[in-house]
């Protein structure tokens, strides 16, 4: 299985990205996904995560309302827009899949399967 990360990259506060993530070698869609962020001497943290339908979500607080996570199983990809970016979002961006139907982060912290990451930075 692999999870192939992409979208990141520089914008001025107030910006927007889509990252998207691929997944490939999944049997079928039946995976949650979700997206953590890392920044730079703190703690990976959870940040967006959809069901296996893509009806159920769940967002941070910290990212509700800014950010909008969706995937298109045709296409085994999961996307995260980012709107209204602000300079605490910079991070590191990795995208998850895990066998189970959830959204919790807990649960999600242990996720089966992770991809390589990729860097999103907000300048003020």
């Amino acid at each position: 299985v692999q999870l192939q990360a992409s979208g990141g990259g520089s914008v001025q506060a107030g910006g927007s990205l889509r990252l998207s993530c691929a997944a490939s070698g999944l049997p079928d869609s039946s995976y949650s996904m979700a997206w953590f962020r890392q920044a730079p001497g703190k703690e990976r943290e959870f940040a967006a995560a959809i069901g296996w339908s893509g009806i159920t979500t769940g967002y941070a607080d910290s990212v509700k309302g800014r950010f909008t996570i969706s995937r298109d199983n045709a296409k085994s990809t999961v996307y995260l827009q980012m709107n209204s970016l602000k300079p605490e979002d910079t991070a590191v961006y990795y995208c998850a899949a895990d066998r189970r139907n959830t959204v919790l982060p807990g649960l999600l912290s242990k996720a089966d399967y992770w991809g390589q990451g990729t860097q999103v930075t907000v300048s003020s």
